[in-house]
């Protein structure tokens, strides 16, 4: 299971798991917490939660109970999308680190550049001041990296000239059929690790005809196969699942996808037909 883990190093030479578990949509309470806890088990050393998630308090305590020594493990939350203040950024992370019971997290991202139920609206201003914010929980040691989430280049491009600290990692969602290439090489271009959520595009594309015949092909599961895409392309993947099967087959990554099978999956788009992941349908 050494998918578990490999790790890529940060900008700030921290290391990063490359294959994470995710919790989004996982209830707190007895859900999170089992599922935490049997990725803990399999040997996933890497969770992502968010203030958002409503379960960072299951998450830590599945954390604390594994009995697995904090420094093996990777941690990450992230900043509540409607934190659009230096103050409400700082009043935001004491929350999250009150609900999770750890010492530190390992990374900690601004989930959105703008609120959930204002997407697109500008707030570049606003994210400059939050990234003051992260600057400082930082060099608090609290938090071992900083990061951003779902910021496309033009919102790199806004908050760079004002960090003294670049953001060490972009969490977009990524999966076969959706191209952030524009995302990805301007991450590249700033030495920013992308991170891939919804790998399986909210489970729409797992029972895809193609996908599945070439899963069949390497004897591997469709959501394996959509993982270990993502990772041979560089990124950081973060799938989620409840069920301890799920679990740990999504675990299970020690093959190599061709060029040529390469090649066919990243012909699958249809980004002007369905250009935002929650719409999209095969």
């Amino acid at each position: 299971m050494s998918a578990l883990t490999d790790t890529v190093k940060l900008a700030n030479g921290e290391e990063i798991p490359t294959v994470g578990f995710g919790t989004w949509l996982l209830k707190e309470g007895d859900e999170c917490y089992d599922a935490v806890a049997e990725a803990l088990r399999v040997g996933y050393r890497h969770i992502d939660t968010a203030r958002a998630y409503h379960n960072e308090a299951s998450v830590g305590r599945a954390v604390r109970d594994s009995g697995i020594p904090r420094g093996e493990l990777y941690i990450t939350s992230k900043l509540p999308a409607e934190a659009k203040s230096y103050e409400k950024a700082l009043e935001e992370f004491e929350t999250t680190m009150a609900e999770i019971g750890l010492d530190y997290l390992d990374l900690y991202l601004i989930h959105a550049p703008w609120p959930w139920n204002e997407i697109g609206k500008d707030c570049r201003e606003e994210n400059k001041q939050v990234w003051k914010a992260m600057e400082e929980f930082l060099a608090s040691g609290r938090v071992r990296a900083i990061g951003v989430s779902n910021f496309d280049p033009d919102d790199l491009a806004s908050l760079l000239p004002a960090c003294t600290v670049k953001p060490m990692v972009n969490q977009i969602r990524w999966f076969i059929g959706l191209d952030p290439s524009a995302t990805v090489e301007a991450c590249e271009a700033n030495g920013i690790v992308v991170e891939a959520y919804s790998p399986f595009a909210h489970g729409l594309i797992v029972n895809h005809p193609e996908i599945a015949d070439i899963a069949t092909r390497y004897g591997v599961s469709a959501p394996q196969l959509c993982i270990r895409y993502l990772q041979q392309l560089g990124a950081v993947v973060l799938p989620k699942a409840t069920t301890p099967s799920h679990i740990q087959q999504n675990a299970e990554l020690d093959f190599e996808i061709s060029g040529p099978d390469m090649d066919v999956l990243a012909a699958m788009r249809d980004t002007e037909k369905h250009p935002d992941a929650m719409d999209f349908r095969w």
